[in-house]
């Protein structure tokens, strides 16, 4: 699941990136990486919210288009549902989420 906030006062767009737990299965840690954190799977883990669902919440730059992905246990990849488009991965047969802001 993707939330989208437009921050007014600066050019930046606060996007929550979840995942409820049955997507995550047995993982014991799950991460978004994307070309906004150099696709390191240590870089923006997601944590386990009261509601259930795991997220991490991060500011990133409007009027850029990132690409991303969900990485459980440093092994499998999940893309999300709520991508705005999907992208061939240049290092995989899979496809990348697309975020446009």
């Amino acid at each position: 699941m993707i939330e989208k906030t437009y921050l007014k006062t600066k050019p930046k767009c606060k996007v929550k990136f979840s995942l409820p737990a049955d997507a995550i299965g047995d993982a014991s840690k799950v991460s978004v990486v994307g070309d906004f954190n150099n696709w390191d799977a240590e870089a923006n883990p997601l944590k386990k919210q009261k509601t259930g669902l795991f997220a991490s919440t991060l500011n990133l730059e409007v009027d850029h288009t990132y690409q991303f992905r969900y990485v459980a246990d440093n092994v499998h990849w999940l893309n999300d549902d709520m991508a705005d488009a999907y992208v061939p991965s240049p290092v995989s047969h899979d496809n990348n989420g697309v975020l446009n802001l």
